[in-house]
Protein backbone atom coordinates (compact mmCIF):
# COMPACT_ATOMS: atom_id res chain seq x y z
CA UNK A 1 0.00 0.00 0.00
CA UNK A 2 1.46 3.36 -0.90
CA UNK A 3 1.08 6.29 1.90
CA UNK A 4 -2.12 7.67 0.72
CA UNK A 5 -4.02 4.32 0.72
CA UNK A 6 -2.62 3.82 4.44
CA UNK A 7 -4.00 7.09 5.27
CA UNK A 8 -7.14 6.63 3.88
CA UNK A 9 -7.30 3.36 5.57
CA UNK A 10 -6.55 4.65 8.87
CA UNK A 11 -9.15 7.64 8.25
CA UNK A 12 -11.59 4.73 7.72
CA UNK A 13 -10.97 2.83 10.64
CA UNK A 14 -10.86 5.93 12.84
CA UNK A 15 -14.47 7.36 11.99
CA UNK A 16 -15.95 3.79 11.67
CA UNK A 17 -14.32 3.02 15.49
CA UNK A 18 -16.54 6.34 16.29
CA UNK A 19 -20.05 5.13 15.31
CA UNK A 20 -21.95 5.12 18.40
CA UNK A 21 -23.67 2.18 19.00
CA UNK A 22 -27.25 1.40 17.90
CA UNK A 23 -25.88 4.16 14.56
CA UNK A 24 -25.28 3.65 10.96
CA UNK A 25 -23.12 5.16 8.23
CA UNK A 26 -23.64 4.20 4.42
CA UNK A 27 -20.16 3.09 2.90
CA UNK A 28 -20.46 6.53 0.65
CA UNK A 29 -20.63 8.89 3.33
CA UNK A 30 -18.02 7.20 5.07
CA UNK A 31 -16.18 8.34 1.72
CA UNK A 32 -17.97 11.88 2.06
CA UNK A 33 -17.13 12.63 5.30
CA UNK A 34 -13.23 11.81 4.52
CA UNK A 35 -13.37 13.82 1.86
CA UNK A 36 -13.99 11.37 -1.18
CA UNK A 37 -16.19 9.72 -3.35
CA UNK A 38 -14.65 6.14 -2.78
CA UNK A 39 -17.29 4.54 -1.58
CA UNK A 40 -15.99 1.15 -2.60
CA UNK A 41 -12.77 2.05 -1.39
CA UNK A 42 -14.10 1.75 2.14
CA UNK A 43 -16.22 -1.23 0.96
CA UNK A 44 -12.95 -2.95 -0.03
CA UNK A 45 -11.21 -1.78 3.57
CA UNK A 46 -14.13 -2.95 5.63
CA UNK A 47 -13.98 -6.67 3.58
CA UNK A 48 -10.57 -6.86 4.13
CA UNK A 49 -9.31 -4.90 6.62
CA UNK A 50 -12.04 -4.89 9.60
CA UNK A 51 -10.97 -6.82 12.53
CA UNK A 52 -11.49 -4.86 15.56
CA UNK A 53 -13.91 -2.57 13.91
CA UNK A 54 -17.52 -2.39 14.37
CA UNK A 55 -18.00 -3.35 11.10
CA UNK A 56 -21.76 -4.00 11.50
CA UNK A 57 -22.78 -0.10 11.77
CA UNK A 58 -21.45 0.43 7.80
CA UNK A 59 -24.39 -0.37 5.53
CA UNK A 60 -25.53 -0.08 1.65
CA UNK A 61 -27.07 3.16 0.82
CA UNK A 62 -30.39 1.32 0.66
CA UNK A 63 -30.43 0.42 4.60
CA UNK A 64 -29.29 -3.26 4.01
CA UNK A 65 -26.69 -4.46 6.26
CA UNK A 66 -23.02 -5.47 4.53
CA UNK A 67 -23.79 -8.37 1.88
CA UNK A 68 -23.84 -11.55 3.01
CA UNK A 69 -23.39 -10.75 6.85
CA UNK A 70 -27.19 -9.72 7.53
CA UNK A 71 -27.30 -13.38 10.09
CA UNK A 72 -23.84 -12.18 11.95
CA UNK A 73 -25.30 -8.50 12.34
CA UNK A 74 -28.63 -9.18 13.45
CA UNK A 75 -27.86 -9.63 17.17
CA UNK A 76 -25.63 -6.52 17.24
CA UNK A 77 -28.16 -4.54 15.68
CA UNK A 78 -30.68 -6.15 18.54
CA UNK A 79 -28.28 -5.80 21.06
CA UNK A 80 -27.28 -1.91 20.46
CA UNK A 81 -30.84 -1.45 19.65
CA UNK A 82 -30.55 0.01 16.30
CA UNK A 83 -34.11 0.53 14.81
CA UNK A 84 -34.78 -2.02 11.44
CA UNK A 85 -37.68 -2.56 9.00
CA UNK A 86 -38.62 -5.72 7.21
CA UNK A 87 -38.07 -5.84 3.74
CA UNK A 88 -39.81 -7.07 0.72
CA UNK A 89 -39.79 -10.82 -0.16
CA UNK A 90 -36.51 -11.36 -2.08
CA UNK A 91 -34.14 -8.83 -0.81
CA UNK A 92 -30.68 -9.53 -0.18
CA UNK A 93 -31.26 -9.74 3.91
CA UNK A 94 -34.77 -9.68 5.66
CA UNK A 95 -34.50 -6.55 7.36
CA UNK A 96 -32.94 -3.31 6.85
CA UNK A 97 -31.62 -0.16 8.81
CA UNK A 98 -34.26 2.41 9.21
CA UNK A 99 -32.91 6.12 7.98
CA UNK A 100 -33.24 7.44 10.94
CA UNK A 101 -30.54 5.03 12.65
CA UNK A 102 -28.20 7.15 10.14
CA UNK A 103 -25.27 9.41 12.11
CA UNK A 104 -22.95 11.68 10.68
CA UNK A 105 -20.10 13.30 12.89
CA UNK A 106 -19.77 16.70 13.70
Amino acid sequence: MTDDQDAFAEAVHELVASIPPGRVMAYGEVAACLGSRAARRVGRIMATDSEGLPWWRVVRASGLPPAGLHDRALPRYEEEGTPLAATAAGADAPFRIERRARWLPD
